[in-house]
């Protein structure tokens, strides 16, 4: 008989990690998968592309792969199993769950998914075309192939102003292009875009087209910039959003919103008996690393709880 987890935890971010972590400490059995088929990403999550985090608890300042690691850290020190396998399907089987990988099959009495979501794509004409070619969603990734070049970021949420202070760091200028009147970052980070003067902010603008020879060279506008729709760039990043990891729950028969996220209540409980969820794939309106691993947290209690009202 194969063996028995009490939780499976789906992603390996830090809320995964964190949601491991407390699950140990809790003595559940734990096991957490670091992928799934829609997405391949470090143990650590999309946070370890992350520079600069200034705003989790207890840290004034560190890089996100350094957070991870002690997030990580912490879960190992209470035995929860992290592997690398990327996740395929999720079934349930009588009272408990079946969660396959590549590489094999699990069996546990809960899920809690910490999925997260993946980069929302660029659709404009070229954006596909020139993929890896001149068109990247990731400052940290990509950001010093454009020293002393010029770069675009379309998007105007937080994100896009950190992403450009990341890539201001190398770029010789940076161009901020958003559909909406002003961009939408946090006031200190809008005070330091506003205070580096390789930053330009267009707004009330988009980009129809992205054109190059065998790299991005230029962008098209839908309205003139300083006497042009033509901007001349290196580079161009999006930041225009994320969409929820989402599908493999669907298959279980969890409820998701209109945006894909999944519907939780106030214990991280889905619809489905047994399985949880937390993170950026939730529904829950501000999505941080901090309130990310709260979720974790209460999600591995409820999870402690089913289990134990089970047994």
């Amino acid at each position: 008989m194969a063996e028995m987890y009490d939780i499976i935890i789906i992603g390996a971010g830090v809320t995964g990690l964190a949601t491991a972590m407390y699950t140990g400490r809790l003595n559940m059995k734990t096991i957490v998968f670091g992928a799934t088929s829609e997405l391949e990403l470090p143990i650590g999550g999309v946070i370890t592309l992350t520079d600069t985090v200034e705003n989790y608890p207890g840290f004034k300042k560190l890089t996100g792969m350094e957070l991870a690691q002690k997030i990580e850290e912490h879960a190992k020190d209470y035995d929860a199993e992290i592997k690398e396998e990327k996740v395929i399907d999720a079934s349930k089987n009588k009272n408990n769950f079946i969660v396959k990988t590549e590489k094999s099959s699990y069996n546990s009495k809960t899920i809690i998914f910490a999925t997260g979501a993946k980069w929302r794509q660029l659709t404009m004409k070229g954006a596909k075309e020139f993929k890896n070619k001149g068109v990247h969603y990731c400052a940290l990734c990509d950001g010093a192939l454009y020293k002393d070049k010029i770069v675009a970021i379309i998007g105007g949420s937080d994100s896009a102003a950190k992403e450009a202070l990341l890539l201001a760091q190398n770029a010789k200028k940076v161009d901020i292009i958003y559909r909406g009147d002003k961009i939408r970052a946090e006031p200190i980070n809008l005070k330091l875009v506003e205070k580096n003067k390789k930053i330009e902010v267009i707004t009330n603008t988009n980009v129809t087209e992205i054109l190059g020879d065998k790299m991005v060279n230029k962008v098209i506008l839908d309205k003139e910039h300083n006497g042009s729709k033509e901007l001349d760039v290196n580079g161009v990043f999006g930041a225009i959003g994320h969409i929820p990891l989402s599908n493999i729950a669907v298959k279980l028969g969890v409820k998701i919103n209109e945006k894909k996220e999944i519907m939780i209540d106030r214990d991280s409980k889905t619809n489905v008996k047994g399985v949880f969820a937390a993170g950026d794939i939730v529904d829950s309106g501000f999505k941080q690393a901090i309130t990310g691993v709260g979720e974790g947290v209460v999600a591995a209690h409820s999870a402690y709880q089913y289990v134990q009202e089970k047994e």
